[in-house]
Protein backbone atom coordinates (compact mmCIF):
# COMPACT_ATOMS: atom_id res chain seq x y z
CA UNK A 1 0.00 0.00 0.00
CA UNK A 2 1.09 3.20 -0.94
CA UNK A 3 0.29 7.02 -0.44
CA UNK A 4 2.32 9.89 -1.90
CA UNK A 5 0.39 12.18 0.28
CA UNK A 6 1.34 10.50 3.63
CA UNK A 7 3.30 12.76 6.48
CA UNK A 8 5.17 11.74 9.54
CA UNK A 9 5.13 13.39 12.87
CA UNK A 10 7.57 12.56 15.57
CA UNK A 11 6.65 14.38 19.09
CA UNK A 12 9.35 12.83 21.41
CA UNK A 13 8.92 13.31 25.75
CA UNK A 14 12.32 12.92 27.89
CA UNK A 15 11.63 9.03 27.62
CA UNK A 16 8.75 8.21 25.34
CA UNK A 17 7.70 8.88 21.68
CA UNK A 18 4.65 9.11 19.55
CA UNK A 19 4.34 9.26 16.17
CA UNK A 20 1.59 9.23 13.73
CA UNK A 21 1.27 8.54 9.56
CA UNK A 22 -1.20 10.80 8.28
CA UNK A 23 -2.94 11.11 4.77
CA UNK A 24 -5.32 13.36 3.76
CA UNK A 25 -9.28 12.66 3.41
CA UNK A 26 -11.99 14.83 2.03
CA UNK A 27 -8.99 17.87 3.12
CA UNK A 28 -8.72 16.83 6.30
CA UNK A 29 -5.96 14.75 8.48
CA UNK A 30 -6.81 11.32 9.04
CA UNK A 31 -4.80 8.91 10.99
CA UNK A 32 -3.25 5.75 8.95
CA UNK A 33 -1.37 4.62 11.62
CA UNK A 34 -0.64 6.04 15.01
CA UNK A 35 1.75 4.52 17.66
CA UNK A 36 4.32 5.32 20.76
CA UNK A 37 7.14 4.05 22.17
CA UNK A 38 7.65 4.06 26.10
CA UNK A 39 10.36 4.07 29.05
CA UNK A 40 12.85 4.62 26.67
CA UNK A 41 16.59 4.23 27.87
CA UNK A 42 14.82 2.03 30.39
CA UNK A 43 15.34 -1.73 31.30
CA UNK A 44 12.25 -2.63 29.72
CA UNK A 45 10.28 -0.62 26.99
CA UNK A 46 7.07 -1.01 24.66
CA UNK A 47 6.15 -0.22 21.41
CA UNK A 48 2.05 -0.08 20.33
CA UNK A 49 1.01 1.16 16.99
CA UNK A 50 -2.47 1.02 15.96
CA UNK A 51 -4.53 1.70 12.76
CA UNK A 52 -6.92 4.70 11.55
CA UNK A 53 -9.71 3.11 13.84
CA UNK A 54 -7.73 3.09 16.90
CA UNK A 55 -7.21 -1.21 16.86
CA UNK A 56 -4.35 -2.35 17.97
CA UNK A 57 -1.84 -3.91 15.01
CA UNK A 58 1.31 -3.70 16.63
CA UNK A 59 3.02 -4.32 19.83
CA UNK A 60 6.27 -4.99 21.42
CA UNK A 61 8.39 -5.45 24.58
CA UNK A 62 11.71 -4.03 23.98
CA UNK A 63 14.49 -1.95 25.08
CA UNK A 64 15.47 0.90 23.06
CA UNK A 65 18.47 2.16 24.88
CA UNK A 66 17.85 6.24 22.70
CA UNK A 67 15.08 8.03 20.94
CA UNK A 68 16.86 7.07 17.52
CA UNK A 69 16.95 3.65 17.92
CA UNK A 70 13.41 4.13 19.41
CA UNK A 71 12.44 6.24 15.73
CA UNK A 72 13.87 3.61 13.89
CA UNK A 73 11.94 0.82 15.02
CA UNK A 74 8.95 2.99 14.46
CA UNK A 75 9.43 3.30 11.35
CA UNK A 76 10.55 -0.28 10.14
CA UNK A 77 6.83 -1.29 11.75
CA UNK A 78 5.52 1.15 9.66
CA UNK A 79 6.81 0.21 6.45
CA UNK A 80 6.15 -3.50 7.39
CA UNK A 81 2.56 -2.50 8.37
CA UNK A 82 2.23 -1.36 4.75
CA UNK A 83 2.85 2.39 5.85
CA UNK A 84 4.03 4.59 2.87
CA UNK A 85 7.34 6.14 2.41
CA UNK A 86 5.92 9.94 3.95
CA UNK A 87 6.06 12.80 1.77
CA UNK A 88 7.21 14.82 4.47
CA UNK A 89 8.33 14.83 8.66
CA UNK A 90 6.89 16.99 11.00
CA UNK A 91 8.86 17.54 14.45
CA UNK A 92 7.32 19.06 17.88
CA UNK A 93 10.16 21.36 19.30
CA UNK A 94 9.75 22.09 22.59
CA UNK A 95 11.93 25.58 22.30
CA UNK A 96 13.50 27.00 19.48
CA UNK A 97 14.89 30.59 21.35
CA UNK A 98 14.25 33.54 20.91
CA UNK A 99 14.52 33.75 16.96
CA UNK A 100 12.74 30.46 16.24
CA UNK A 101 8.45 31.25 17.14
CA UNK A 102 6.36 30.16 14.31
CA UNK A 103 6.23 26.59 12.79
CA UNK A 104 8.50 26.24 9.53
CA UNK A 105 10.32 24.23 6.89
CA UNK A 106 13.94 22.88 8.09
CA UNK A 107 16.79 24.71 6.46
CA UNK A 108 20.36 24.79 7.38
CA UNK A 109 19.75 28.06 8.38
CA UNK A 110 17.13 26.69 11.16
CA UNK A 111 19.56 24.05 11.90
CA UNK A 112 22.03 26.54 12.64
CA UNK A 113 19.46 28.83 15.04
CA UNK A 114 18.13 25.79 16.92
CA UNK A 115 22.34 24.55 17.77
CA UNK A 116 22.72 27.65 18.67
CA UNK A 117 19.53 27.99 21.27
CA UNK A 118 20.86 25.09 22.77
CA UNK A 119 21.16 26.41 26.03
CA UNK A 120 17.52 28.08 26.24
CA UNK A 121 16.44 24.24 27.01
CA UNK A 122 19.07 21.90 27.21
CA UNK A 123 17.10 18.90 28.36
CA UNK A 124 14.92 19.64 24.66
CA UNK A 125 16.71 20.78 22.19
CA UNK A 126 19.86 18.28 21.72
CA UNK A 127 17.32 15.36 21.82
CA UNK A 128 15.26 17.47 19.42
CA UNK A 129 18.32 17.31 16.68
CA UNK A 130 19.38 14.08 17.41
CA UNK A 131 16.10 12.99 15.79
CA UNK A 132 15.99 15.82 13.13
CA UNK A 133 19.20 14.14 12.51
CA UNK A 134 17.97 10.31 12.86
CA UNK A 135 14.89 11.05 10.89
CA UNK A 136 16.37 12.36 7.48
CA UNK A 137 18.80 9.15 7.30
CA UNK A 138 15.38 7.18 7.91
CA UNK A 139 13.02 8.82 5.49
CA UNK A 140 16.35 10.17 3.04
CA UNK A 141 15.00 13.16 0.79
CA UNK A 142 11.34 13.71 2.82
CA UNK A 143 11.45 17.56 3.41
CA UNK A 144 11.66 18.04 7.41
CA UNK A 145 9.35 20.81 9.39
CA UNK A 146 9.63 22.18 12.64
CA UNK A 147 6.80 23.47 15.09
CA UNK A 148 7.37 24.86 18.36
CA UNK A 149 5.74 24.35 21.98
CA UNK A 150 6.62 28.40 22.23
CA UNK A 151 4.96 29.43 18.78
CA UNK A 152 1.24 29.53 20.17
CA UNK A 153 2.16 32.03 22.84
CA UNK A 154 3.91 34.32 20.68
CA UNK A 155 0.59 36.33 20.69
CA UNK A 156 1.14 37.72 24.63
CA UNK A 157 1.43 41.55 25.27
CA UNK A 158 4.58 42.25 26.54
CA UNK A 159 3.26 43.42 30.09
CA UNK A 160 2.58 39.29 29.87
CA UNK A 161 5.95 38.04 28.28
CA UNK A 162 8.36 40.29 30.41
CA UNK A 163 10.38 39.32 33.22
CA UNK A 164 10.74 42.08 36.19
CA UNK A 165 14.63 41.87 35.23
CA UNK A 166 17.14 44.47 33.48
CA UNK A 167 16.94 45.33 30.14
CA UNK A 168 20.99 43.65 30.03
CA UNK A 169 19.22 40.07 31.13
CA UNK A 170 16.22 40.80 29.02
CA UNK A 171 17.99 41.62 25.98
CA UNK A 172 19.53 38.08 26.19
CA UNK A 173 16.12 35.94 25.50
CA UNK A 174 15.41 35.64 29.08
CA UNK A 175 11.35 36.33 29.09
CA UNK A 176 8.33 34.23 28.95
CA UNK A 177 7.77 31.22 26.45
CA UNK A 178 5.12 29.32 27.33
CA UNK A 179 4.69 25.86 26.19
CA UNK A 180 2.22 22.86 25.10
CA UNK A 181 1.21 25.26 22.61
CA UNK A 182 0.47 22.27 20.01
CA UNK A 183 -2.10 20.93 22.50
CA UNK A 184 -3.09 24.25 22.86
CA UNK A 185 -3.76 24.83 19.20
CA UNK A 186 -5.86 21.86 18.92
CA UNK A 187 -8.22 22.65 22.08
CA UNK A 188 -8.95 25.49 19.75
CA UNK A 189 -9.31 23.75 16.88
CA UNK A 190 -12.00 21.41 18.72
CA UNK A 191 -13.84 24.64 20.14
CA UNK A 192 -13.88 26.32 16.61
CA UNK A 193 -15.66 28.20 15.23
CA UNK A 194 -17.14 29.38 18.49
CA UNK A 195 -14.23 29.79 20.67
CA UNK A 196 -15.43 31.29 23.89
CA UNK A 197 -13.99 35.07 24.42
CA UNK A 198 -12.77 34.48 28.04
CA UNK A 199 -11.12 30.89 28.08
CA UNK A 200 -8.44 29.10 30.56
CA UNK A 201 -7.31 25.74 29.40
CA UNK A 202 -5.28 23.59 32.08
CA UNK A 203 -3.07 21.05 30.45
CA UNK A 204 -2.31 18.45 33.30
CA UNK A 205 -0.23 15.77 32.79
CA UNK A 206 3.39 14.71 34.13
CA UNK A 207 4.34 18.16 32.57
CA UNK A 208 1.29 20.96 33.44
CA UNK A 209 0.44 24.45 32.17
CA UNK A 210 -2.21 26.90 32.01
CA UNK A 211 -2.94 29.25 29.30
CA UNK A 212 -5.00 32.28 29.24
CA UNK A 213 -6.96 32.92 25.84
CA UNK A 214 -8.85 36.08 24.88
CA UNK A 215 -11.28 34.26 21.69
CA UNK A 216 -8.50 31.72 21.62
CA UNK A 217 -5.64 33.59 21.50
CA UNK A 218 -2.72 33.23 24.20
CA UNK A 219 -2.39 36.24 26.78
CA UNK A 220 -0.88 34.68 29.45
CA UNK A 221 0.54 31.33 30.70
CA UNK A 222 1.88 29.48 33.21
CA UNK A 223 5.36 27.95 31.74
CA UNK A 224 8.00 30.53 31.64
CA UNK A 225 11.28 30.73 30.46
CA UNK A 226 11.31 27.09 30.78
CA UNK A 227 9.04 24.23 31.33
CA UNK A 228 9.97 24.32 35.24
CA UNK A 229 8.52 27.37 35.89
CA UNK A 230 4.46 27.49 37.01
CA UNK A 231 2.22 25.35 38.52
CA UNK A 232 3.62 22.32 40.25
CA UNK A 233 4.30 19.39 37.65
CA UNK A 234 4.87 15.49 37.86
CA UNK A 235 8.72 15.89 38.64
CA UNK A 236 9.36 19.86 38.76
CA UNK A 237 8.94 22.51 41.02
CA UNK A 238 7.04 24.92 39.17
CA UNK A 239 7.73 28.84 40.09
CA UNK A 240 10.02 28.84 43.08
CA UNK A 241 11.54 31.88 44.81
CA UNK A 242 14.80 31.69 43.60
CA UNK A 243 16.09 32.90 46.97
CA UNK A 244 15.67 28.78 47.55
CA UNK A 245 17.95 28.25 45.06
CA UNK A 246 20.58 30.98 46.42
CA UNK A 247 20.37 29.06 49.53
CA UNK A 248 20.84 25.97 48.57
CA UNK A 249 24.28 27.07 46.60
CA UNK A 250 25.45 28.54 49.29
CA UNK A 251 24.63 26.08 52.32
CA UNK A 252 24.97 23.23 50.25
CA UNK A 253 27.46 23.78 47.55
CA UNK A 254 24.90 22.55 45.02
CA UNK A 255 26.50 23.46 41.41
CA UNK A 256 24.03 23.94 38.14
CA UNK A 257 23.52 20.19 37.39
CA UNK A 258 22.66 19.53 40.96
CA UNK A 259 19.92 21.98 40.72
CA UNK A 260 18.73 21.16 37.72
CA UNK A 261 18.15 18.08 38.80
CA UNK A 262 16.46 19.24 41.87
CA UNK A 263 13.87 21.66 40.26
CA UNK A 264 13.22 18.84 36.84
CA UNK A 265 13.63 15.84 38.03
CA UNK A 266 13.13 15.37 42.20
CA UNK A 267 10.49 17.61 42.64
CA UNK A 268 6.68 18.65 42.23
CA UNK A 269 4.42 15.20 43.16
CA UNK A 270 7.65 13.25 43.35
CA UNK A 271 9.39 14.95 45.72
CA UNK A 272 6.13 15.70 47.70
CA UNK A 273 4.89 12.02 47.73
CA UNK A 274 8.44 11.04 48.41
CA UNK A 275 7.93 8.30 45.75
CA UNK A 276 5.84 8.84 42.88
CA UNK A 277 4.31 11.11 40.66
CA UNK A 278 1.92 9.05 38.89
CA UNK A 279 -1.59 10.44 39.92
CA UNK A 280 -3.61 7.57 39.88
CA UNK A 281 -1.39 5.73 42.47
CA UNK A 282 -1.51 8.91 44.33
CA UNK A 283 -5.11 8.95 44.60
CA UNK A 284 -4.87 5.80 46.06
CA UNK A 285 -2.49 6.46 48.58
CA UNK A 286 -4.27 9.52 49.80
CA UNK A 287 -7.48 7.13 49.49
CA UNK A 288 -6.03 4.63 51.76
CA UNK A 289 -4.37 7.23 54.48
CA UNK A 290 -1.17 8.24 53.04
CA UNK A 291 -0.47 12.20 54.70
CA UNK A 292 2.12 12.83 51.85
CA UNK A 293 0.02 11.62 49.00
CA UNK A 294 -2.74 14.28 50.03
CA UNK A 295 -0.59 16.86 50.65
CA UNK A 296 1.06 15.92 47.09
CA UNK A 297 -2.69 16.67 45.45
CA UNK A 298 -3.53 19.35 47.65
CA UNK A 299 -0.50 21.71 46.46
CA UNK A 300 -1.07 20.45 43.21
CA UNK A 301 -4.24 21.24 42.58
CA UNK A 302 -4.22 24.35 44.94
CA UNK A 303 -1.30 26.06 42.47
CA UNK A 304 -3.98 25.28 39.35
CA UNK A 305 -6.68 26.72 41.07
CA UNK A 306 -4.80 29.76 42.16
CA UNK A 307 -3.81 30.30 38.16
CA UNK A 308 -7.16 29.68 37.13
CA UNK A 309 -8.25 32.86 39.32
CA UNK A 310 -5.46 34.83 38.16
CA UNK A 311 -6.49 34.24 34.63
CA UNK A 312 -9.79 35.12 35.20
CA UNK A 313 -8.71 38.95 36.28
CA UNK A 314 -6.72 38.98 33.00
CA UNK A 315 -9.33 38.24 31.19
CA UNK A 316 -11.72 40.03 32.92
CA UNK A 317 -13.94 36.99 34.03
CA UNK A 318 -14.21 33.38 32.69
CA UNK A 319 -16.41 31.99 30.02
CA UNK A 320 -15.16 28.46 29.76
CA UNK A 321 -12.35 26.22 31.89
CA UNK A 322 -11.08 23.44 29.80
CA UNK A 323 -9.34 20.43 31.07
CA UNK A 324 -6.74 18.71 28.96
CA UNK A 325 -3.98 16.35 29.42
CA UNK A 326 -3.70 13.04 30.96
CA UNK A 327 -4.51 13.98 34.40
CA UNK A 328 -6.50 16.46 33.28
CA UNK A 329 -8.81 14.26 30.96
CA UNK A 330 -8.38 11.04 33.70
CA UNK A 331 -8.61 12.59 37.44
CA UNK A 332 -12.24 13.02 38.83
CA UNK A 333 -10.09 13.72 42.17
CA UNK A 334 -7.99 16.66 40.44
CA UNK A 335 -10.88 17.95 38.52
CA UNK A 336 -12.61 18.54 41.95
CA UNK A 337 -10.03 19.51 43.96
CA UNK A 338 -9.43 22.39 41.49
CA UNK A 339 -13.32 23.37 41.13
CA UNK A 340 -14.09 23.28 44.80
CA UNK A 341 -12.98 27.08 45.51
CA UNK A 342 -13.93 28.52 41.94
CA UNK A 343 -17.68 29.12 42.65
CA UNK A 344 -17.13 32.45 42.80
CA UNK A 345 -16.52 32.17 38.57
CA UNK A 346 -19.68 30.37 38.33
CA UNK A 347 -18.26 27.21 38.26
CA UNK A 348 -20.35 24.08 40.04
CA UNK A 349 -19.42 20.49 39.37
CA UNK A 350 -22.35 17.77 39.10
CA UNK A 351 -20.40 14.99 40.81
CA UNK A 352 -21.26 12.19 38.72
CA UNK A 353 -20.43 13.81 35.39
CA UNK A 354 -16.65 14.36 36.82
CA UNK A 355 -16.65 11.08 37.53
CA UNK A 356 -17.60 9.88 34.63
CA UNK A 357 -15.22 12.17 32.88
CA UNK A 358 -17.89 13.41 30.93
CA UNK A 359 -17.60 15.96 27.96
CA UNK A 360 -19.42 18.40 30.03
CA UNK A 361 -18.90 18.24 34.18
CA UNK A 362 -20.41 21.36 35.57
CA UNK A 363 -24.13 21.12 36.75
CA UNK A 364 -26.93 22.70 34.40
CA UNK A 365 -27.31 25.40 36.74
CA UNK A 366 -23.91 26.53 36.78
CA UNK A 367 -23.17 29.98 34.92
CA UNK A 368 -19.51 28.45 33.61
CA UNK A 369 -19.30 25.74 32.20
CA UNK A 370 -16.01 23.22 32.52
CA UNK A 371 -15.45 20.79 29.80
CA UNK A 372 -12.90 18.18 29.71
CA UNK A 373 -11.19 17.85 26.26
CA UNK A 374 -8.77 15.59 24.84
CA UNK A 375 -5.65 17.29 23.04
CA UNK A 376 -3.83 16.11 20.10
CA UNK A 377 -0.57 17.31 19.37
CA UNK A 378 0.23 15.02 16.53
CA UNK A 379 -3.00 16.16 14.95
CA UNK A 380 -1.67 19.57 14.91
CA UNK A 381 1.49 18.58 13.71
CA UNK A 382 0.06 16.74 10.48
CA UNK A 383 -2.08 19.87 9.57
CA UNK A 384 1.06 22.33 9.92
CA UNK A 385 3.14 19.56 7.94
CA UNK A 386 0.69 19.58 5.09
CA UNK A 387 0.32 23.16 5.15
CA UNK A 388 3.74 24.02 5.13
CA UNK A 389 4.76 21.54 2.77
CA UNK A 390 2.23 23.20 0.06
CA UNK A 391 3.84 26.61 0.79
Amino acid sequence: MSDPGAVLVINSGSSSLKFGLYVEQDGQEAVWFKGSVSHIGEAQGRLVVKDGAGKQVRAADVRHPTQEEALREAVRHLRELGGARPQAIGHRVVHGGPHLRRHQALTPQVMKALEAATHFAPLHIPAALQLIRAAEQQCPGAPQFVCFDTAFHATMPEVASTFPLPRSVRDQGVQRYGFHGLSYESIVARLAPQVPARTVVAHLGNGASLVALDHGRSVDTSMGFTPTGGVPSGTRTGDLDPGVLLFLMRTGGLGAEALEALVNKDSGLRGLSEGTSDMQALTRDEEAGSAAAALAVDVFTRGIAKTVGAYAAVLGGLDLLVFTGGIGENSARVRQGVCATLGHLGIRLEAQRNEASAELITADAASCPVRVLPSDEELQLARHTRRLLRG
